[in-house]
Parts: structure tokens; sequence; C-alpha cells
């Protein structure tokens, strides 16, 4: 939406294109839902510009409704409302990466988060955002975790600070069942590594902060450094290859795979 409410020209442009596709074949929202194996809530919501789309739906609902690429062609327009736009980048690299690393200080990966955790990191947010604002953050969040379970998906690795483990966003029920899935996931999927910086680690190779890496199908590699004054996409090799050096540091730095996940396991326990 607008910044005065409104919802954008894009998203209604989407909404009216899935009402013309879905008329045009003679079919009600129900069973316009039923074809794309979607509630009818939810299919109705993107119809009336409430939600914005998925990519995942966007892309099946165009052969699915007939569209001939018209909703297709919407996807990144849809995307660069979800997203900031050095961000937006990032998320359609992301889909299709080998490799996706990440250093986490504050809180738990994105990839990783349970729905009830995003939400109350976006409820915590100051400046607040608006009921409407958090949704969309949160769907658009959640959106980006289908690329764990691609096909052919990418080798994951992750180091997270033990501090960021104890940081009870929701309460402690809502840490206690984010820590269970990320045990979760690093037990089922054989592509993922995560290992955590123990408290006692004072001084190690992260203490500039958090970043993401990526390796793309290309060969290319980058870096996604956020900050309180903004967002950088790096991109210069002579950057990239010092900041993948320097994660390679604090994997070694970092508890083990085993270790992190026993700790992982204590934490959960004792909440």
């Amino acid at each position: 939406m607008g910044s005065n409410g409104e919802v954008s020209k894009e998203r209604k442009l989407v909404g009216e294109l899935l009402r013309i596709s879905r008329v045009r074949l003679g079919l009600t929202q129900k069973q316009a839902a039923d074809v794309l194996l979607v509630a009818e809530s939810t299919y109705g919501s993107y119809e009336r510009c409430e939600r914005i789309p998925t990519t995942d739906f966007l892309r099946d609902a165009d052969p699915g409704l007939d569209a001939r690429g018209a909703l297709i062609a919407c996807i990144e327009m849809m995307e660069e409302e979800k997203y900031p736009p050095k961000y937006a980048n990032w998320v359609r690299l992301q889909r299709l990466a080998q490799i996706i690393s990440g250093y986490e200080v504050m809180v738990i990966p994105g990839l990783f988060q349970t729905r009830s955790y995003t939400r109350a990191l976006y409820e915590s947010r100051v400046p607040a955002y608006t009921e409407e604002e958090i949704e969309r953050h949160v769907d658009a969040r959640l959106e980006r975790q289908s690329v764990l379970t691609r096909n052919s998906p990418p080798r994951l690795s992750y180091v997270i600070e033990e501090s960021a483990l104890e940081k009870e966003f929701g309460g402690p029920a809502v840490l206690k069942e984010q820590l269970l899935q990320l045990l979760e996931y690093m037990r089922t999927l054989n592509h993922l590594t995560v290992q955590v910086m123990p408290n006692a680690r004072h001084a190690h190779a992260g203490l500039q902060g958090p970043m993401q890496l990526m390796s793309t199908e290309e060969g290319r590699n980058l870096v996604f450094v956020e900050s309180q004054a903004g967002s950088t996409l790096i991109s210069k090799p002579e950057q990239v290859n010092g900041l993948f050096d320097l994660f390679g540091m604090l994997r070694a730095q970092a508890l083990t795979p085993w270790e992190s996940a026993e700790l992982i396991e204590r934490k959960a326990g004792q909440l």
C-alpha cells in the first residue's frame, strides 16, 4: 500500500487480471481456488487486492487460469512491492543460488523463522507498523522459505550468536516453538549446517555485524549487509572475497554443528 493507505495500482492490476481470467473461464472464486490448490479466502484476498500474491501463486495461476503470460509478467512488480529494491534483487538471486550462508547476531535467520516469531519481530518494530504492513512483511518473509525445499536445494550454512537464541520475542512459548523448529530443520535438511557462536567467545571475526552471503549458479559471489543506516548489496570481488574469508573464520571459531544442536535443545528445554 502507499503511504496514504491506498492499494497500489500494481496490486489493483494483478487483482483485475485474476478476476478477468477467472470470469473468462466461467469460474467462481471457490472453483478458481480449487483449481489452484489454495484456500478460497486466500484466492479472494488476492483478487480483492487485500494481500500481495506470492510468486509461486502467480506462477501457478498463469497456466491455471489461462492468463497467457500476463500474471507471470506481474511477478517482478509484486516482488518490488514486498521488498525494498535492493533486497528484491537479493531475493530473486537467492531462489536459484547454489550456496546461501549467513551470520546473525540478533535474531534467528529469516529462512527458519516460524510465523509467530516473525510476527513478534515486526510487532516490536519502532516506529510501529500497521496491522496490514505487519501481515505483508510476515507473508513476504515466510514466502522466501520455499528455497529450503526446492528441487536441487542450495547448500545452507549459518552462524548464529548464542544471544540470538535467548531473546524472547513474543514470549517464552514463541521462542521455544522457534528453537524446536530450527532443531527440526537441522536434523532433517541434509543441505543445512547451523553453528552457534557461544557468548563466551568474546573476540571473533564477526564483530563488525551480521551479513548474508550467496554463490549463484553462474559462479558469482555476493554479500548483503543490513544496518540501521540502510542496506548494501556488495558485488566487487575484492570486497566479497574478504567477507567470504571472514565467514570461514567465523565457522572455525563457532561450536560444531553437533555441539550447536545440543545447546539449542538445552535452551528449548529451559523454556
